[in-house]
């Protein structure tokens, strides 16, 4: 069996994905590195990685991926569950509908991935699973109360997996990653706009200064290469560490949590 490391990772179409890929490919590794529109796919070919069409919310994509990679190369080594997005808006806003799309994707979707890799892990006896959560899976703000609970979700998916999974071989590390550069705040936009009615809304003002682009600077914001070197460092640890901070902000806001009462969180988060 190859000695290099085999990777897949789901969403690589932008941002945190596109940017882990690239870097784990130019650590020698063998990057397998989806998207969930054909377009994105042929561009990550062109960029010289082996990709594959997988939507999340599509389970018969997930299992052909995993079949061809395996088929392929003969193993996966990590499988890194980064595909998500963010809904915004108040929660009284959010219909159950956009709350249900949010939760396909960034928690029935990268469930689904990690259901079926397990199956592979499990065989191999050996793998990585990291878990793209937030500092949003620690904390919550104002007016992204969909994207919360989604990594509330994962978190829970996520600690609960590793001690089912104890003395397997196989690695669940969660990422908490703070304000990140990335195509993330745009595609939450487009959300705001398809899902909520900012014209009925007591928060109208709000969502309009947020369209016209009028929104307070995001502090302790870091490029996604520093996401990228700490995936490359879990893939190559024996013993990765079950969490993974990133960036001040996590840091601050994950300390906080540990140390103030409710009352008192909340009186900062309501000004962040």
């Amino acid at each position: 069996m190859m000695n290099n490391k085999v990777v897949a990772i789901t969403g690589c179409s932008s941002g945190i994905g596109l940017e882990s890929a690239l870097y784990l490919k130019n650590k020698g590794m063998i990057v397998c590195a989806t998207a969930r529109k054909e377009d994105d796919v042929q561009k990550l070919k062109d960029l010289g990685f082996d990709s594959y069409k997988l939507d999340v919310t599509d389970k018969s994509e997930i299992k052909s991926s995993i079949e061809d990679i395996i088929n392929k190369y003969g193993k996966i080594d990590a499988w890194f569950n980064n595909a998500g997005y963010g809904q915004p808006g108040a929660l009284e806003d959010v219909s159950t509908n956009a709350l249900r799309e949010q939760f396909e994707t960034n928690v029935f979707g990268l469930h689904e991935c990690t259901l079926e890799i397990l199956k592979v892990f499990k065989e191999q006896g050996y793998g990585t699973i990291i878990q793209h959560s937030s500092v949003l899976g620690l904390i919550s703000l104002f007016g992204r109360g969909a994207y919360n609970a989604s990594k509330y979700a994962i978190e829970g998916l996520s600690d609960t997996l590793r001690l089912e999974l104890k003395g397997t071989g196989i690695n669940i590390v969660t990422l908490n990653t703070g304000p990140i550069t990335s195509s993330f705040r745009k595609n939450a936009t487009i959300k705001l706009q398809q899902n909520i009615d900012i014209q009925n809304s007591r928060f109208k003002e709000i969502y309009q200064k947020s369209l016209n682009g009028k929104v307070k600077k995001v502090p302790f914001n870091e490029e996604a290469l520093s996401v990228a070197k700490i995936v490359h460092k879990i893939i190559v640890s024996k013993k990765p560490k079950p969490r993974y901070y990133i960036t001040k902000a996590t840091y601050i806001l994950g300390f906080l949590k540990r140390i103030l009462s409710t009352t008192l969180l909340d009186k900062i988060l309501i000004k962040i």
